[in-house]
């Protein structure tokens, strides 16, 4: 069901015609009070309509190339006016054009009385296109007429000259009403374009939301699997190199001993390997380093004792080098106590114990 409202003209007022399927149309003045969606019909008078070949790759290219039109044919400016092209799938396509200020008024009044219309259609655009010459019907109280490539209203003198002396055709009545049927299902010019095109609510959809939601909670649950999935692997793959290091320890320690914790059994047992201090090897081999600098120095023994110190029986062929060793071990780290040193058959000899600060 379509209501189809008539914009006032100068001759009458607001008229409407009720499209209801299946049923001859009923007709009536005023507004009426419905919940059918409204067509708007703008008066043939107050929209000049030209027919032109434009390009149908995009809307703004047509109706850029619309205006240029309009602008050769029409002494209003072009700023002032509201141009706005359809297409019947002919080669020619119909531009109609009307004052910006006169729609806004029209738009303004039928939101006045709750009316937003879903297109506004000129009126000789209700009427189909003839194959040749012309065709005329009664729409709302006023004569129309429609042509190939023309549209007006229906005044005896201005028809006589855009006909050339041709009589229009008048439609039957059962012609007409298809014609209204068609001419509101798939407007071949509709007014509402550009500033003016009818805004549309969008409508919140759930389903697609809630879509949307598990969707999103899906991939989320999915990127935590992953995540607890390689901690898991992390987890294992420590635990195994652990079990391979405890593996390894125990190699280090005495046959048969008890193991209940391997880096501290290892600890001891290097501990008691080594010796107290820095261990026997490291404070021998220090020693040896620095007495190797200082020929006629030897060492004629050696002692380590349990709190890690070393002790040293020195030879050197005089006793200004026993004075230059302790220095160079001081030099090397090393606390040193010298004892006494005696001189006999060609050499000093005396005793030094050496320890790790």
């Amino acid at each position: 069901m379509t209501m189809l409202i008539f914009l006032p003209s100068a001759q009458r007022g607001y008229r409407w015609i009720d499209l209801t399927e299946g049923a001859m149309p009923r007709e009536g003045d005023g507004i009426p009070t419905s919940g059918a969606p409204f067509v708007a019909v703008a008066p043939a008078e107050a929209v000049t309509l030209h027919w032109a070949t434009l390009p149908d790759r995009s809307i703004a290219q047509a109706t850029a190339a619309a205006r240029i039109v309009v602008a050769e044919a029409s002494a209003a400016p072009l700023g002032e006016l509201h141009v706005a092209v359809g297409d019947e799938g002919t080669g020619e396509r119909p531009i109609g054009v009307v004052a910006a200020a006169q729609m806004q008024e029209w738009l303004a009044a039928l939101a006045a009385v709750g009316i937003d219309p879903v297109a506004i259609i000129p009126a000789p655009m209700l009427l189909p296109r003839p194959d040749e010459g012309y065709v005329r019907a009664q729409l709302a109280g006023e004569g129309v007429v429609r042509g190939t490539a023309a549209g007006f209203a229906d005044e005896a003198r201005l028809t006589e000259l855009v006909t050339g002396g041709t009589a229009p055709t008048t439609l039957d009545r059962a012609s007409l009403t298809t014609a209204l049927a068609d001419a509101v299902a798939a407007p071949a010019l509709d007014l509402r374009q550009g500033a003016f095109a009818r805004r549309t609510r969008r409508a919140i959809d759930w389903p697609l939301i809630r879509r949307l939601a598990m969707l999103g909670a899906g991939i989320l649950l999915l990127t935590l699997a992953i995540d607890v999935v390689r901690i898991i692997r992390y987890s294992t793959g420590a635990d195994a190199l652990e079990a391979r290091a405890d593996a390894l320890g125990r190699t280090g320690l005495p046959r048969g001993e008890t193991v209940t914790d391997v880096d501290r059994q290892l600890d001891e047992r290097l501990s008691a390997v080594r010796g107290p201090g820095a261990g026997f090897t490291a404070t021998t081999a220090a020693v040896y380093s620095v007495v190797r600098t200082l020929p006629g120095v030897e060492i004629t023994g050696l002692d380590f004792q349990p709190n890690g110190e070393l002790r040293l029986s020195i030879a050197v062929a005089r006793e200004a080098l026993a004075t230059d060793l302790r220095s160079a071990l001081q030099a090397a780290g090393f606390e040193v106590r010298a004892g006494v040193f005696q001189s006999g058959s060609g050499r000093v000899t005396g005793e030094m114990t050496v320890s790790r600060p």
